[in-house]
């Protein structure tokens, strides 16, 4: 990998480096630029190129298929995305060569894995502020997949990997050709892939089975010293059991096992009867059946096709066309799903049946029902289907000319991009369907339920939620929906863009050509869906409603670089933008960069960047569901009041905006050819940032002063029916870090004569100083947060690196690998302490361990080229977490999603799988 430096060998070459539409080596330019070259993407043989973009320390917590799995009614799942700076992956623009290409889900983000793999040449990474160039979503940065578009030959390619458990395993078959034609004008290139993994469908992992959650203290009060926060093992829910607990009532505590089986909960330490956790007890009986149901990587199948043709007309004149198709499918469950206050009455044919002890108590007791909670024994765990096809369309024509005597070039495209997006449930039941089934009695020596008696052809099955045995496949069909089947969504994105643009030298000054870029695009943007009315409510998961909406956008830009004197360039850039939604909106940039000597190079730049909202914040069709609020003395209904939370999109947004600074200093000196080195310092201030609340945030914001708030909290006749809870303009996000790199390669016969061979090695370091997020109820700084379930996609650690280095001799290539990251914390504004707590607030809770490791991972290869038959052929081998390191427990908050399905740890920054091994074979004919 590279910053600031050429993409190729040559540093005199020109190229076109992202960050900017002006021709110039990447030592011109004032942006920092990381280039993942191809021989780190060689070396790794990532089964997707996802996780080595995501391995770079600028890069936080992107979505994988694995983490995004879950992410249903964004249309997230299965997709890899690229999250730089910590700023949110929806702040970050993904191009391909330069172009943008179309979302695969309704929040804007591009599935890295769209992009043909075999064919990415570099990557280039932006790590500031680039909308002047590139328009919307550079907020973060930019992230270019420089495709080799003149490929020719035959190059076939095979990979697998398998972890070191024998598990997750997956295989990728690539096939790729170019060739010219008609005297080299024709070139004609083809790219095919088929990608399978077979995943993991629970989260086989021991580290995974120590109950590690973080729990309200049970002990605590104001007063008493104690922290209001607990982390730690063996803790377990304390409500339910896999075949069911009575939670309340003479008989609380008895739980059902085998058929004529039950037992007597040993409770642990509890706040109260009520309280869903518990310290010790029989927390092994509560998280039977139940414990990392939840997927550790989802089953998977990839299909891909690529072709690009194009015919140069003149010497200097090409025309293209390009076209991309690429299908995914996964697979992925939930949880085991728990259920408290499932109502068993004292006639239910099945307690009657097989414990009829507990019905006997019951007479005694004058118990007519109980209620009890349950993680649903022999039910089949809910997950879901996914399928979705991208389609990419490009034609254009570039050329170059001399105008007055200077190089110019021109191109333009038009792209069309469409997204199908078929979403469908699996193991979700339907919530009244559910509520008939249990109901069953005995009537007239047959078991039914209640509801056939007087209405016999109604069609319900009983279904037997005691046990451990589990329900029929007749009662589990019936409860999934029968005919009607299950939840379903299918949506459509649709992309269209218009660009041109134009540029070249236009005179000389001391210090070089000075030169311009101007340009042009129009681009739509649209979502269309359809869901069947039966799929849209009453279910357990899903209740999906079509979204429906478009916008479009015109812009202008204009960019100058002025070599004003011998090492000294500047260079500002410009954009105009209108939006069919919001309205015009200006950003622009600029810098400055300034060599003393050729040993050392200062830059710096500063720009006025935006995001605009996307079509999920705009258009979201709505999700509903009942929630609770406490409303303030001077509401109209005081008090803890039941309501009906609505989310839907808000067409009245306008963009984000951002300013961006950046200074740093780059070294590459003489008396050590081969060495650079750069430091990059660098704030972001995001203002009137696109945010949501809760509806208890909408409550306390109207009634302390914010009425319009007050405008989305609706009532009947004084009585609280429903809260709107829409996206606005109203947060702010400001960030401030520090990027260090650094690189040497040598031969060393350097340092020995007789050593042969070449190494290299290269560093990135990335340090987070804070990350503060101010939503309107108070700023968080997420700077340090390892934790990461409640920050989202803010959270990183507070020093991240790679190294990277490269031993060549003769035919074999060895790469070792160091990637890390600090130690952090479950939040900066939590207070550690075990005795003599302060009081806990909202703002400063209280916590008896606010630590969490941090972790060190080394992977390595090895690489032989040889000749078979007269062809190239190289195979490697790769081990990713040589030590095996297994992830560092973290307790996610009673707030966030601690449910035992789910992995201890947090997946988007840990290693979770363990050791993994790949082997490689490429040929080139």
């Amino acid at each position: 990998m590279q910053k600031v430096t050429s993409v190729k060998s040559s540093a005199a070459e020109q190229v076109t480096v992202t960050g900017s539409h002006i021709v110039r080596n990447g030592f011109s330019s004032p942006t920092p630029v990381t280039v993942l070259g191809h021989e780190d993407i060689a070396a790794q043989v990532p089964a997707n190129i996802s996780e080595l973009v995501n391995q770079l320390p600028a890069v936080t917590q992107g979505s994988t298929s694995a983490t995004s799995s879950g992410f249903l009614s964004s249309g997230l799942a299965g997709i890899n995305s690229v999250n730089l700076r910590g700023l949110g992956a929806n702040r970050t623009l993904i191009l391909i060569d330069g172009q943008r290409s179309v979302p695969s889900s309704i929040t804007g983000l591009v599935d890295v894995n769209t992009i043909p793999q075999n064919l990415v040449e570099r990557v280039e990474v932006v790590t500031g502020g680039a909308s002047a160039q590139y328009g919307s979503d550079a907020v973060g940065g930019v992230v270019n997949f420089v495709l080799n578009k003149k490929f020719s030959g035959v190059k076939l390619s095979a990979n697998t990997g398998f972890t070191t458990y024998a598990d997750d395993p997956n295989y990728t078959l690539n096939a790729t050709m170019g060739k010219t034609f008609l005297n080299g004008k024709l070139h004609v290139l083809l790219d095919a892939q088929y990608y399978q993994q077979f995943g993991v469908d629970t989260i086989d992992r021991s580290w995974n089975d120590s109950g590690y959650f973080q729990i309200n203290n049970p002990a605590y009060t104001a007063t008493n010293g104690q922290p209001q926060r607990l982390v730690g093992s063996g803790f377990g829910p304390s409500t339910y059991t896999s075949g069911g607990l009575i939670s309340s009532g003479p008989l609380a505590g008895t739980y059902f096992g085998a058929p004529g089986q039950t037992g007597q909960l040993k409770y642990g330490v509890r706040s109260s009867a009520s309280s869903p956790y518990m310290i010790g007890g029989d927390t092994e009986e509560t998280l039977k059946g139940h414990v990392g149901t939840n997927s550790l990587t989802p089953s998977e199948e990839r299909i891909s096709v690529f072709n690009r043709t194009s015919y140069d007309i003149s010497e200097h004149t090409e025309i293209f066309g390009q076209f991309s198709w690429n299908k995914y499918s996964g697979s992925s469950y939930y949880q085991q799903t728990p259920s408290t206050g499932v109502t068993i009455n004292r006639d239910n044919a099945y307690l009657n049946r097989d414990y009829s002890q507990v019905a006997s108590q019951m007479a005694a007791a004058g118990l007519n029902s109980f209620n009890m909670g349950t993680s649903n024994a022999g039910f089949p765990v809910p997950g879901s289907d996914v399928s979705r096809q991208v389609f990419r369309y490009v034609g254009g024509m570039n050329g170059k000319f001399k105008f007055a005597g200077n190089n110019w070039h021109w191109d333009w495209y038009y792209q069309y991009g469409r997204t199908l997006d078929d979403i469908r449930l699996k193991n979700t039941w339907n919530v009244s369907r559910m509520a008939l089934a249990q109901d069953a009695v005995m009537h007239n020596g047959q078991i039914m339920c209640r509801s056939t008696i007087s209405n016999p052809g109604n069609g319900c099955v009983p279904i037997d939620r005691l046990g451990t045995s589990g329900p029929s496949a007749a009662a589990l069909n019936y409860i999934y929906g029968g005919q009607t089947g299950q939840p379903a969504r299918e949506q459509v994105l649709q992309q269209h863009v218009a660009s041109f643009d134009i540029g070249g030298d236009m005179f000389h000054l001391p210090g070089g050509n000075a030169a311009i870029a101007i340009g042009g695009d129009w681009r739509r943007e649209s979502v269309s869906g359809y869901v069947n009315s039966a799929y849209q409510s009453g279910w357990q998961y899903g209740n999906f409603l079509a979204n429906k909406g478009s916008y479009n956008v015109k812009e202008g830009y204009v960019e100058l670089d002025l070599p004003v004197l011998k090492g000294v360039d500047i260079n500002g850039a410009g954009r105009y933008t209108d939006y069919s939604t919001s309205g015009s909106v200006e950003t622009w940039k600029t810098g400055a960069t300034y060599a003393p000597i050729q040993d050392i190079k200062f830059r710096g730049t500063y720009s006025h960047d935006i995001r605009a909202p996307n079509l999920n914040e705009l258009y979201a069709a709505g999700t509903s569901l009942n929630n609770t609020v406490v409303l303030p003395a001077n509401s109209p209904d005081p008090g803890s009041q039941p309501f009906t939370q609505i989310r839907t999109g808000n067409t009245s947004l306008s963009p984000e905006t951002s300013n961006t600074w950046t200074v740093g200093t780059v070294l590459s000196p003489r008396f050590l050819p081969g060495f650079m080195a750069s430091v990059d310092y660098y704030s972001i201030n995001i203002s009137n940032a696109i945010g949501t609340v809760t509806g208890q945030n909408a409550v306390d914001f109207c009634y302390s002063g914010g009425t319009a708030w007050c405008n989305n909290i609706h009532y009947s006749n004084g009585v609280l029916q429903s809260i709107l809870l829409q996206p606005f303009n109203f947060a702010s996000q400001k960030e401030r870090g520090l990027d260090i790199e650094a690189s040497y390669r040598f031969r060393l016969a350097k340092i020995w004569k007789k050593l042969p061979g070449t190494f290299s090695v290269h560093g990135e370091i990335t340090h987070y100083i804070s990350n503060t997020v101010d939503n309107n109820v108070y700023p968080i700084n997420y700077a340090g947060v390892n934790g990461g379930s409640l920050a989202g996609d803010y959270s990183a650690p507070k020093w991240n690196y790679r190294i990277s280095s490269f031993y060549k001799v003769d035919n074999y290539t060895f790469n070792l690998v160091a990637r890390g990251f600090s130690s952090g914390v479950y939040g900066n504004d939590y207070v550690q302490c075990t005795t003599n707590c302060p009081v806990s607030t909202p703002q400063h809770r209280t916590i008896n361990n606010n630590h969490i490791k941090g972790a060190v991972y080394f992977d390595t290869s090895i690489a032989y080229d040889f000749t078979a038959y007269n062809h190239p052929v190289r195979a490697t081998f790769v081990m990713n977490n040589m030590l095996n390191s297994k992830p560092v427990l973290i307790g996610s908050g009673p707030d966030g999603n601690n449910v035992p399905a789910y992995a201890q740890t947090n997946e988007s920054l840990y290693n979770y799988l363990g050791r993994v091994f790949r082997v490689a074979v490429t040929a080139n004919f």
